[in-house]
């Protein structure tokens, strides 16, 4: 018999105990319309118009400062993307509805696999990046990421590990690029 990779004998493993989490989440956010009205939306934003908005704002209001964080940002998120979809291709992890048919998709996915969590990705790594250029943002991006990162397990798209895999890497990509752009550091 042939074994299996390690990363995938590690998403399997963590699997197991991700579903237990992953079923709770969905039924409740699937129980009461409003939770999923509001889990759905913020999804829905966090598929990429919150941050064009956020970035042309940015520009709008403070000229060539804000086109300095939003190219920051955006040279970010081109990484995180190329990053996110290599991930996903290597390691093929189906989603949770996919894999369990207690869990629904209560949004239609945008892709077919569900590690990393690209939506917690982006969000962890474009806020901490604004917020090093504007500390002031901190009040409405950390929230906002937070309602990213639970509607994704929620809705059913994600495992838990997934979103938490994601934040951590979203938190070493915003870092490093901090690290590379001088004069800019996170509070």
């Amino acid at each position: 018999m042939q074994r299996l990779p390690l990363h995938k004998r590690l998403l399997d493993g963590a699997q197991l105990g991700d579903s237990g989490w992953c079923l709770r989440a969905n039924r409740w956010g699937g129980r009461w319309s409003l939770p999923c009205r509001y889990f759905a939306a913020i999804s829905r934003l966090g598929d990429g118009l919150f941050w064009y908005v956020l970035m042309a704002a940015l520009v709008m209001a403070d000229g060539w400062a804000g086109v300095a964080a939003s190219a920051h940002m955006a040279a970010t998120g081109l990484i995180a993307l190329t990053l996110y979809k290599l991930l996903k291709r290597w390691t093929r992890r189906p989603r949770p509805f996919a894999s369990d048919q207690r869990i629904h998709a209560l949004v239609a996915p945008l892709d077919e696999f569900s590690f990393p969590s690209g939506h917690t990705l982006h969000a962890v790594a474009f806020s901490l990046v604004a917020t090093a250029h504007y500390p002031v943002l901190a009040w409405l991006l950390f929230p906002f990421t937070l309602s990213v990162a639970l509607s994704r397990v929620v809705l059913g798209l994600h495992y838990p590990s997934d979103v938490l895999a994601a934040t951590g890497i979203g938190i070493a990509l915003a870092t490093l690029s901090l690290w590379l752009v001088p004069g800019i550091t996170l509070f």
